[in-house]
């Protein structure tokens, strides 16, 4: 199937839309994504891709109304990556602006908008609500606690402290400033245990410095009047209203809006010059400030409650922000702002056997998706289809095969290519590509009885979708696919085309209906597909899609007999869908596996190992050569053939090494470059993908055990002439180093008691000596590296990581 995206990304360009009196206007927004990293698939099925179905079905059903999201830029976040990737927070806005961008157009998302906060719309508009909230006499100043680090000679934010999540149970060891990441609590900085600045991983001190405060206290009658009101008119989400009644119930405090931090929207007051808004102060704004960047007549979307209803998509970790913080900060200025109707929410949406997490780079992301033969619609699909509208869901690759085989390819695919292939047989084998007349199709039984099934799955899907169940209209509207193959089957039709012909022609023509019915409804789950089967029907634009109310489409979908004309000629059909092969899902679970940083490594090492194939000398002349040149023999079979040795754990060689010096790869933000000695006249330069797991502070000075027989390789234009071992845990959240005894000596050899032998000079990668052993190099359920059940032994006793077990060696 062509990818095509229609109007996605806001290509080409657009009329402006404003407020309708008498039409139903609908603003919507999804949560604006950090612009600090790519997106993973948990983040665009969270929010810009759910917001944009909702979107396109609105648009379908002739409502007025405009989908407004942009790049959340300002904010510690940006400044720690602009810090980690030497550069400025707006080059970084830049650069990561336009991944973004890349990542949503080419999943066909259909912004109105798409902005960013970092304008000068977004610092007006800011600013002009926190004057108005001064005004109203909703702030206060006070002075505050907060974490100051010597060493870097600054204010730290919340997220630039790690430490110990204080929550009984949790105890998280690198829960941020702001939020632990594994109990989801929200944190200040001075509550985290052992805090350590993000930077240095020195110990701050707590320093007093004044900044201005919501009183959501002061707002609490206002804002439960609206939140009791809205979220019963608003059908707001299970988890929505859980998440919003766990503040309420734990009391409203005073909330900070101000921090100390130069990349901001900056606070328009003498004694705050050095400070700017919080992120989740500025943030929500933003939908505000964008939308002034779509049209200059933005009030009449955000100020006209009553005639504007907004509906905002996120995840289950902003919530709070969007059913409390914003709306008392809109309540807070006195003004007719347009609050939020409804709010949906997804929970998580988990990869294979951990957690989607952009911090440590495990899952696929949005350019990983794009750099598959597997098309834009099949993903979204998959990720709508496993929506996680009330609980978590899980993506694997297995199910992803699933759907792709069973309901796209063999049934939605199927049922399509079916009927209009058929259609286009010549004459005396099918219709010639011309659409029968059937006159009689309002009496024919079968018929009939698909029709009631049929009304039954739209009014269904329209419930559905009305609600933003968005999972339960997809459901629906493949019911009808599953229905359409079903009346094929049973009507038999390649029998009635020679015995009962009007018969034949009213299923078919009933059948291209449903085509049609089917292209509609998908349309806002599968834009591409829609245009694909649109294309094939051979139907211009403005006969393609609608679904409105007063146009009479829903009870016309009702009868797909009348969908299209008869004498209509359709198009060339063509399949829809591709086979997803095990070969292929096996390939895509190996190359996703893991990191981002441990993806880089792997494929710089089969970059390597190609270069090697294709220049490596071949033929049994050339043989000889590199056994004369060094000198060894093959080892004698019983039988006086030559054989190869069996691979067993005494062919590495692991030494004891000691990094005497680590430092950032200068050209990849992920890898180390260190220096190590391992015993040898000169230290080794090994390269390691360990910067998103390791602070630079803790790989100095230390012992490690090190690979040392691995073929050199050029990561990133440095060769790496080792490899550091290291361990993770089952969902790839926590990564140690495999460390050696304190007083084990600096290059001698791992042993492994019951395997002796000496280890190759140099491993062949073809012989995959290392892929081979490590599936069985292990941590035991006592911390201890194992290789089968045996430990890594020293002289000075065995080598263990400091709080990782039961898990891999990579």
């Amino acid at each position: 199937m062509a990818d095509v995206l229609g109007d996605a990304g806001g290509g080409g360009t657009k009329a402006t839309k404003l407020p309708i009196p008498g039409k139903r206007n609908i603003l919507i927004t999804s949560a604006l994504p950090y612009v600090n990293n790519v997106p993973h698939l948990g983040n665009i099925i969270g929010c810009v891709l759910s917001a944009d179905v909702f979107a396109r079905y609105c648009r379908l059903r002739g409502y007025n109304a405009i989908y407004i999201c942009g790049t959340d830029e300002y904010g510690t976040a940006t400044e720690t990556k602009a810090m980690e990737e030497k550069c400025s927070p707006k080059e970084i806005c830049d650069k990561y602006h336009k991944i973004h961008k890349e990542v949503y157009d080419w999943f066909g998302i259909s912004f109105d908008e798409f902005g960013r906060t970092s304008s000068s719309q977004q610092t007006e508009v800011c600013q002009e609500i926190f004057g108005k909230l001064l005004e109203n006499n909703w702030l206060s100043e006070n002075t505050m606690l907060q974490l100051y680090c010597d060493t870097c000679e600054r204010f730290l934010a919340d997220r630039l402290v790690e430490g110990i999540c204080p929550t009984p149970g949790c105890e998280y060891d690198s829960a941020r400033g702001d939020q632990c990441e594994k109990c989801g609590k929200l944190l200040n900085p001075t509550e985290l245990k052992d805090p350590r600045c993000k930077v240095c991983q020195t110990t701050p001190r707590i320093r007093d410095t004044n900044h201005m405060f919501l009183e959501l206290p002061l707002l609490r009658d206002k804002l439960e009047e609206y939140i009791n009101k809205m979220s019963v008119a608003g059908s707001w989400s299970q988890n929505a209203i859980q998440a919003t009644q766990a503040w309420l119930k734990e009391g409203l405090k005073p909330r900070c809006i101000t921090r100390d931090l130069k990349w901001g929207v900056p606070v328009p007051l003498e004694r705050f010059r050095d400070k700017v808004f919080y992120v989740w102060f500025d943030a929500p704004i933003g939908y505000v400030s964008i939308t002034s960047c779509y049209t200059n007549e933005w009030e009449k979307w955000w100020k006209n409650p009553e005639n504007v209803e907004l509906f905002q998509f996120m995840g289950k970790d902003n919530v709070p922000f969007h059913t409390v913080m914003f709306p008392s900060t809109l309540l807070g200025t006195g003004e007719d702002w347009t609050l939020m109707k409804t709010i949906s929410v997804t929970e998580y949406l988990n990869y294979e056997a951990g957690k989607f997490s952009k911090s440590k780079g495990i899952g696929v992301f949005g350019n990983d998706a794009k750099d598959t033969n597997i098309s834009a619609e099949v993903w979204r699909y998959y990720l709508l289809a496993n929506r996680p509208e009330v609980s978590d869901t899980l993506f694997t690759w297995a199910d992803l095969q699933a759907k792709l085989n069973g309901e796209l390819l063999n049934n939605l695919g199927n049922f399509i290519h079916r009927v209009l292939s058929f259609v286009a047989k010549p004459l005396g084998q099918g219709y010639g590509s011309i659409i029968p007349d059937a006159p009689n199709a309002d009496s024919h039984g079968l018929t009939l009885v698909l029709a009631e099934k049929v009304g039954k799955y739209v009014d269904q899907y329209v419930e559905s979708m009305e609600k933003v169940k968005l999972k339960q209209g997809l459901k629906a509207a493949m019911a009808i696919s599953n229905e359409g193959n079903t009346y094929l089957q049973t009507s038999q039709f390649w029998n009635l085309y020679k015995a009962d012909k009007p018969s034949c022609n009213i299923v078919m023509r009933t059948s291209t209906g449903l085509v049609h019915l089917l292209a509609c409804l998908l349309e806002p789950f599968m834009p591409s597909f829609s245009d694909e089967v649109f294309r094939q029907l051979d139907l211009p634009l403005e006969r393609r899609i609608s679904l409105c109310e007063e146009k009479g489409d829903i009870e016309r979908a009702k009868q797909p007999w009348k969908t299209l004309p008869s004498g209509h000629k359709i198009g060339t059909p063509q399949p829809l869908f591709k086979e997803l092969k095990d070969e292929e899902v096996e390939l895509y679970r190996d190359k996703f596996a893991g990191s981002q940083a441990q993806r880089i490594v792997k494929a710089e090492a089969e970059k390597l190992a190609a270069h090697l194939k294709k220049t490596n000398v071949s033929g049994s002349e050339k043989k000889q050569q590199a056994k004369s040149s060094t000198g060894r023999k093959p080892k004698a079979a019983a039988g006086g053939g030559a054989v190869e040795a069996g691979i067993t754990i005494t062919r590495l060689d692991i030494r004891v090494g000691l990094i005497t010096k680590a430092q950032k790869h200068p050209d990849a933000d992920s890898l180390y470059v260190e220096e190590i000695d391992v015993g040898e006249a000169q230290p080794r330069t090994v390269v390691s993908g360990l910067v998103n797991y390791i602070p630079l502070q803790e790989m100095q000075n230390r012992k490690v055990c090190v690979l040392c027989n691995l073929k050199p390789a050029s990561m990133r234009g440095i060769k790496s002439q080792a490899m550091v071992l290291a361990a993770s845990n089952s969902d790839h959240t926590k990564v140690e180093l495999v460390e050696p005894p304190k007083d084990a000596n600096v290059g001698e050899r791992i042993k492994f008691p019951g395997f002796e032998g000496e280890p190759e000079d140099v491993l062949n990668p073809k012989k995959k000596v290392w892929e081979t052993l490590q599936v069985d190099l292990a941590i035991n359920t006592e911390g201890v590296a194992c290789f089968k059940d045996i430990p890594f032994n020293t002289s000075a006793g065995i080598c263990k990581v400091p709080s990782i077990t039961s898990g891999s060696i990579w």
